[in-house]
């Protein structure tokens, strides 16, 4: 198992690993100290499993996971227990308060490895996950349920049941994630899940007007209802 302490301390991140070496399946593949590094290292290393400091000197341990375009197994490690419902909101696997203690580490590890081994289905192509932080709220959605992508500059803001929102992410970062045959970039500014489509209507100019089923309306230029109606079919 692959694993990444992303932590400011420097003694807590040698703690961690002397309490790793009892593990020999774990591998400590990579080391950071703020969030910019830990993306870095996380991104290049592709690690199993990350233990997750909650404060950084450059910000914190979710904005870390906002950062990246997927949501790994996190472990929590903190000396702070004020952050554990928020750790647990984003599926956290564990939190664990410093200083750890080695049987709860070994209780953490095993909870993974016992997911890890148990039967899966074949992922669909739109399987995955996505976090999102926006101000003190957090989410872990799973990219299938969302069924709007809508840009606001820098900032995506993202349909998902009653939310709303915002992604510090592009909608350019997010369209190279998605798959194509579920999604469609339907305007310079929205993506829609296909799934979530309950009618489809004329629109001055000859484009064309989505109705989806949270309320939204989303209108098509004639060049891309073009390419709506080939694919669709229409």
């Amino acid at each position: 198992m692959k694993v990444a302490i992303i932590d400011d301390e420097r003694l807590a991140r040698s703690e961690l690993r002397r309490l790793l070496d009892a593990h020999p399946d774990v591998e400590v593949v990579a080391e950071a100290a703020n969030v910019a590094d830990g993306v870095r290292a996380i991104t290049h290393m592709a690690p199993d499993l990350v233990f997750l400091d909650v404060r950084m000197p450059d910000g914190s341990g979710f904005d870390l996971l906002e950062s990246l375009p997927g949501a790994p197994a996190v472990i929590f490690t903190t000396a702070y227990d004020e952050y554990a419902v928020r750790a647990f909101d984003v599926s956290a696997l564990d939190y664990l308060l410093k200083p750890i203690d080695p049987e709860r580490l070994a209780r953490a590890l095993a909870k993974l490895d016992q997911e890890r081994q148990s039967p899966q289905p074949k992922p669909a192509p739109t399987d995955g996950k996505v976090f999102i932080q926006d101000g003190g709220r957090c989410w872990l959605v799973a990219l299938d349920s969302i069924r709007l992508f809508e840009s606001e500059g820098n900032y995506t803001r993202v349909y998902f049941e009653d939310e709303r929102p915002l992604l510090l992410r592009s909608l350019n970062a997010l369209e190279a994630r998605l798959d194509p045959a579920c999604f469609m970039r339907v305007s310079r500014r929205h993506i829609v899940n296909m799934a979530f489509v309950t009618s489809v209507g004329s629109a001055p100019g000859g484009g064309m007007a989505l109705v989806l089923s949270g309320g939204e309306r989303v209108a098509m230029s004639r060049r891309r209802a073009a390419v709506f109606r080939q694919a669709s079919r229409l």
